[in-house]
């Protein structure tokens, strides 16, 4: 089973002692580039609280030492599922409709 989607957040930058709001359970996240709403990642994983805090920005990861100024400011989503294979379906769905919507919008 699949839940709604969360709310847009600011994903945050080291060393503002920002947190990352996510389920700790299956489901997807999707983060994207705040000025221009292009897509940055998009998965469907085990726990997604972890994935997300594991996201590599650039060449390091959340939790690595670099310069702020480097990173593009993102924003993220997550949804939440009752299990990893609800969480691919879903996933497969979602790049379905896109995969659909483009090559018509083409």
């Amino acid at each position: 089973m699949i839940s709604t989607w969360s709310e847009w957040k600011r994903y945050p930058k080291p060393g503002r002692g920002e947190n990352i709001e996510a389920p700790i359970t299956p489901g997807l996240f999707e983060v994207r580039i705040a000025a221009t709403g292009a897509l940055h990642s998009f998965e469907a994983v085990e726990n997604v609280a972890v994935a997300l805090a594991q996201l590599s920005v650039g060449s390091k990861s959340w939790f690595g030492r670099r310069e702020t100024a480097s990173s593009p400011d993102l924003e993220y989503r997550t949804c939440a599922t009752s299990s990893k294979a609800d969480a691919k379906a879903a996933a497969e769905r979602m790049i379905g409709r896109r995969e659909t919507y483009m090559s018509g919008a083409a």
